[in-house]
């Protein structure tokens, strides 16, 4: 029985893990790697693995960096089911289509900069998938209820546990067999922040007697903690009542699965609370997100009690008035010459694509314009760079000063900070029994003695280098936890 490492393994971006079993071979997330020219190379290139050789693959969640190859492995090959949750389903068809039509447009885009010079080979002439793919995948997919065991290949099962992360989002329990032995592993996917409207909180899933073997957990912000949602809140009322004073925008990048909802409903209860100025537009400014917004008002199932008990009261978590959806690009150019304050709600979320930037090449020069980062930004992005502070940046060719005020708020991230991980690891490790404990393990990269854990095995993946060698600290500091730092294409004995 063995574990490899495909992806997210020191960054990220493009979450992949292959579980070997008794003969069975099932494929955990297949995502895209996401933040620099360099990944479209990486993305391009062949799969690490013959998918006509998987039995399934389980879907963690809709984000693209969970999905994004997806539609490669289908069309290369693989016939058989894809697992995930019942909203992961309609999300992930949403996603992807829409990754196809933008594909789509930067080759002819491409094709047009080429003229008559034909296509050089590498250079990208051909989408990573189309649209038939995509719907392809997505005909193949099976949805499961959560806390649901179901047998997904011969001699292996799972269950989706909700993370909180988005809707539909889930840790995975897998249950393997092999040669008469049985070992329990633990995907984490990505584990959402407490407290997020609309969502239930992340869940620590339970494992049974005995525990789980291995536990591959999340690190994406294992380095530290976000600003708590209230003090957050304040913080963009401030920034959003100085802009009105100015005259000036303000920029939102946002994923449009997941953040672009929560922004949403936050916009809601400050103008239901009085806290906004009279007469602010919110405009939300991604098609996109304007289609997953609805496709989370159509399942109320998943909103956890403070929205559904709104929802009962008469109110609509996700409409206000003020808000305007955006749809055609007629409508977003608008944007650009409105006078006076708006927010403006708009995709790529890491600012890579989309609206913002076609946003913030005409306002990022403007002192009144503030630029609110509420999410993650991937080391070689745009996004990045204005987190970074840079003065000057470059956007679809052309040299821009950075003379906006830029705002990080990491209270609004999808993701738990580090006490949020440690606390999910704690309630799923404590299942194990104090038998796990052995002394003078080491930590991979770090140092000292004490008692450590010896089972089950602790994977930190999805997490830059700083964070994750931050969060295999504490881990062992506080949980005598020895977790190892698995590397692209690392292959573990389970």
């Amino acid at each position: 029985m063995k574990l490899s490492f495909f992806g997210a393994a020191g960054e990220v971006t493009g979450s992949c893990y292959l579980l070997e079993a008794g003969g069975a071979r099932v494929l955990i997330d297949c995502g895209l790697f996401q933040g620099s020219a360099g990944d479209l190379v990486r993305n391009a290139r062949a799969l690490p693995f013959d998918p006509r050789s998987l039995d399934a693959m389980v879907v963690t969640h809709a984000h693209l960096d969970h999905t994004g190859r997806l539609p490669i492995v289908v069309r290369e090959g693989f016939g058989g089911p894809v697992w995930s949750s019942r909203p992961t389903v309609p999300l992930t068809d949403l996603l992807l289509r829409d990754a196809a039509e933008l594909q789509a447009a930067d080759v002819r885009r491409r094709a047009r900069a080429r003229g008559e010079r034909g296509c050089p080979p590498g250079r990208f002439c051909e989408p990573l998938f189309v649209e038939q793919d995509v719907a392809r995948l997505v005909r193949q997919m099976r949805p499961v209820a959560l806390e649901q065991d179901q047998r997904v290949a011969p001699g292996v099962s799972v269950r989706f546990v909700d993370s909180g992360h988005i809707i539909g989002s889930a840790s995975v329990v897998v249950t393997a067999n092999e040669g008469g032995r049985t070992a329990r592993l633990v995907f984490s996917g990505d584990i959402g922040n407490p407290g997020t409207p609309i969502l239930r909180d992340p869940i620590a899933p339970s494992i049974g007697p005995g525990g789980a073997d291995v536990v591959v957990l999340e690190s994406t912000y294992g380095d530290r903690d976000h600003k708590p949602i209230d003090a957050t809140i304040d913080e963009l009322v401030e920034v959003v009542s100085r802009a009105w004073a100015e005259g000036g925008k303000v920029l939102i990048p946002s994923f449009a699965v997941g953040r672009t909802q929560t922004l949403i409903y936050h916009f809601a209860r400050l103008q239901e609370a009085g806290r906004l100025p009279n007469g602010l537009a919110v405009l939300v400014d991604t098609p996109l997100g304007i289609e997953a917004t609805k496709l989370y008002e159509m399942d109320a199932s998943f909103f956890d009690k403070e929205s559904r008990a709104l929802m009962r009261e008469g109110h609509r978590p996700l409409r206000f008035p003020g808000l305007r959806m955006l749809r055609t690009g007629q409508e977003s150019q608008v944007v650009n010459t409105m006078k006076g304050c708006a927010v403006v709600i708009a995709g790529a979320g890491m600012c890579t694509g989309g609206r913002i930037v076609h946003h913030l090449l005409h306002h990022l020069s403007d002192a009144r314009t503030h630029v609110v980062i509420a999410g993650y930004q991937a080391h070689g992005t745009l996004g990045r760079r204005l987190v970074d502070r840079e003065k000057f940046v470059r956007i679809m060719g052309q040299g821009v000063e950075v003379r906006a005020q830029v705002h990080t708020m990491g209270g609004f991230s999808a993701h738990g900070g580090q006490s949020v991980l440690v606390k999910w690891a704690q309630e799923v490790l404590g299942q194990c029994g104090d038998d796990a404990i052995s002394a003078g393990a080491a930590v991979t990269g770090g140092s000292g003695a004490g008692a450590v854990r010896a089972q089950p095995r602790v994977m930190l993946t999805h997490g830059e280098r700083g964070p994750r060698m931050a969060l295999a600290g504490v881990l062992r500091e506080r949980l005598g936890v020895a977790c190892e730092l698995p590397g692209y294409g690392a292959v573990v004995e389970v």
